[in-house]
C-alpha cells in the first residue's frame, strides 16, 4: 500500500515513516506547508516531495498521514475528506473542541487517530482473563504518561505547543490525550465524573500545564486516576510510563518495556511479552493498514478522538489550578 506524508514539520513525522516502512508499504510522496522542510524530509528519507497538499492527493495514496499545525489541520483534513483519501489524523489536530468536530467527516470516511497506546498488550491480556474467567469488573485503574521538560518542542521547532491559543492546552491536552483514551475505555465510552482534578504550570514558567492529575467515576464503575505531565527529568525517549489496571482476581501492570499480570490462580506474577512504547506506533500503523484492506472501522475514530478532547475540557474546567 502507498501512504502519503502531510504536514512533516510535526515531531511525530519520523515516527509516521519508520511505521510506514515496517509495515511493508511504500511512501507515496511527502508535503509540508514549508518548502524547505518538505525537501529536507525527503532527501533525508529518499523519498518525493510533492510540491502542494492537492498534488499529494492527486497521486491517489491509499492512506495518508495528516499533521501540523493546528490551525491549519482542519483545513487539510477537509481536503483530504473531500479527495475521498482515507486518513490518519495526527494529533494536535485543532486548538479546541469545537474546531475539531468543524472537521466533520461523513459516517463513511475512514479517519484514524494515532492513540497508540490502544496497541498495549494489557487490552488483549484483559479480555483473555475475562474470558477464562480469571478477571472479573474492574474496580480501578491509573493511567501515567510523564515526558520531559517542554521545551523540546521549542528543539523540534514547534514552539506553538507552548501556546494554549494554539495547543489547547499543555500536558493535559497533549500526552493526557493517551491517558484519557485508556480511561473511556474502562468507561465504555461514556464521558464520567470528575472526582478531583489538578492542573498547572507548577515546575516551568511556560503558559501551558506542565501536569496534571484527576480522578474519573461513574456510579457502578471502576475509579480510574490519570497522571500526566511534561515534569520527568530527562529528555531521553520514554519518560514516565504506567498503566496499571485491578480487576477482580486479576491485576495488569503495562510499563512499556515490561508486562506483568497477576491473578489470584497463578501461583507467581508473570511476565508477559510487552510491547515497548516506540513500537506502538508501528502496531497502529500495521493495524490501520489491514483494516484498510479489510474494509472495517479504525481501532481509534475521529468519535473517540472528539471524546477524550471534550473529557479534557470537562477536567480543565473542574481543575483546581497549581502553580
Amino acid at each position: 500500500m502507498r501512504v502519503g506524508l502531510a504536514g512533516v514539520g510535526h515531531w511525530h513525522a519520523g515516527m509516521h515513516l519508520d511505521a510506514i516502512r515496517h509495515a511493508g508499504a511504500s511512501v507515496a510522496a511527502v508535503w509540508d506547508p514549508e518548502p524547505a522542510v518538505a525537501t529536507a524530509f525527503a532527501d533525508a528519507a529518499g523519498v518525493t516531495a510533492a510540491v502542494s497538499l492537492e498534488a499529494l492527493l492527486a497521486l491517489r495514496p491509499d492512506l495518508l498521514v495528516v499533521m501540523g499545525h493546528p490551525l491549519a489541520v482542519p483545513a487539510m483534513a477537509r481536503a483530504t475528506l473531500a479527495a475521498g483519501v482515507p486518513m490518519v489524523l495526527e494529533k494536535p489536530a485543532a486548538p479546541t473542541t469545537a474546531d475539531l468536530c468543524a472537521i466533520a467527516p461523513g459516517a463513511n470516511a475512514f479517519v484514524a487517530v494515532p492513540l497508540a497506546n490502544r496497541c498495549s498488550p494489557l487490552w488483549a491480556a484483559l479480555e483473555r482473563l475475562r474470558a477464562e474467567g480469571s478477571a472479573g469488573a474492574v474496580t480501578h485503574a491509573q493511567f501515567r504518561i510523564i515526558n520531559g521538560p517542554p521545551d523540546r518542542y521549542r528543539s523540534d521547532g514547534v514552539g506553538w505547543m507552548l501556546d494554549p491559543a494554539i495547543a489547547g492546552g499543555g500536558a493535559l491536552r497533549n500526552l493526557g490525550l493517551h491517558a484519557l483514551d485508556a480511561a473511556l475505555m474502562l468507561f465504555g465510552g461514556v464521558l464520567p465524573d470528575i472526582a478531583s482534578a489538578q492542573v498547572g504550570a507548577m515546575m516551568y514558567d511556560e503558559a501551558v500545564d506542565d501536569y496534571a492529575l484527576a480522578t474519573l467515576h461513574r456510579p457502578g464503575g471502576p475509579v480510574v486516576t490519570i497522571e500526566t505531565g511534561y515534569t520527568y527529568a530527562s529528555r531521553a525517549p520514554g519518560g514516565d510510563f504506567e498503566w496499571r489496571v485491578g480487576a477482580a482476581g486479576a491485576y495488569l501492570v503495562d510499563r512499556g518495556d515490561t508486562f506483568e499480570v497477576a491473578t489470584l490462580h497463578d501461583a507467581a506474577v508473570r511476565s508477559l511479552a510487552p510491547l515497548p512504547a516506540a513500537a506502538r506506533y508501528r502496531a497502529f500503523m500495521a493495524d490501520t493498514l489491514q483494516r484498510l484492506r479489510d474494509g472495517r472501522a479504525p481501532l481509534v475514530g475521529f468519535a473517540d478522538y472528539v471524546r477524550v478532547m471534550q473529557l479534557a475540557d470537562h477536567i480543565y474546567a473542574r481543575a483546581e489550578v497549581r502553580a
